[in-house]
């Protein structure tokens, strides 16, 4: 790996309900809510607490880190697509059944 590499690490599960110790590494990490992203260099102590975490974050490695800026722009929609207002659905038409005669 390059020494300009970094991780590019998002919270992804919740760590609710899970033992006191996996939410320190999540803090040490800098990460407290889901989709959080933070970025750190590619060392091992990064690694290291990246694998005590890995069922709940999802890693990349990156050349650079994004800013704040950056981050807000990648999770903006396309914007050739939007949604103007929900399509009405139509009711069904009950119709009166025939009488069965015996």
């Amino acid at each position: 790996m390059s020494a300009s590499a970094y991780f590019r690490i998002t919270l992804h599960r919740s760590a609710i309900g899970l033992p006191q110790r996996t939410r320190g590494v999540l803090m040490a990490l800098g990460l407290r809510r889901r989709q959080q992203t933070v970025f750190h260099p590619v060392e091992p102590q990064f690694a290291g607490m990246i694998f005590k975490v890995k069922e709940l974050v999802r890693v990349e490695t990156v050349d650079k880190p994004l800013s704040k800026a950056e981050l807000k722009e990648e999770r903006k929609p396309d914007p050739g697509f939007y949604l103007e207002s929900r399509a009405a659905v139509p009711t069904p038409v009950v119709e009166e059944s025939a009488e069965v005669r015996l």
